[in-house]
């Protein structure tokens, strides 16, 4: 059966879709993916106040995105557990810390690209307030 070219772009656009509506029904029902979003505007208004370089635009980026994904991921995967059994298992068990241990690794990544990043920034704009005020 092929599909023509009408066809496959409905269900290209069926499929971005659904993706939307799974980072939807993420930021509605994860207090991490809300707590992810506040922080990544904080970053992203932070690096246009100091004017960041590409290179250092494109390590905030992948960043941001990662933390997004896997939080997606590790929600994805709390949801079929829960859905495949309500009883605790010990399997079960690891297979949700798994997936929060991978998170809280990229996180805490991610807060040291932050830091690498921004503290010689924020460093520069405190001497140069300091100094002006003198």
């Amino acid at each position: 059966m092929n599909m023509d070219s009408h066809d496959k772009a409905v269900s290209l656009l069926k499929s971005f879709s659904y993706a939307l509506t799974g980072i939807k029904t993420a930021l509605w029902t994860e207090r991490n993916m809300r707590i992810h979003l506040l922080v990544s505007i904080g970053v992203i208004c932070c690096s246009y106040f100091f004017s960041i370089s590409k290179l250092e635009w494109l390590f905030v980026i992948v960043a941001i995105g990662g933390i997004f994904s896997l939080e997606l991921l590790n929600t994805a995967i709390e949801r079929v557990v829960d859905l495949i059994t309500e009883e605790y298992h010990p399997l079960a068990k690891q297979a949700k810390d798994l997936a929060a241990g991978a998170v809280f690794i990229y996180a805490l990544t991610a807060v040291i690209i932050g830091v690498i990043i921004f503290v010689p920034h924020i460093l520069r704009w405190v001497l140069t307030v300091y100094f002006i005020a003198i």
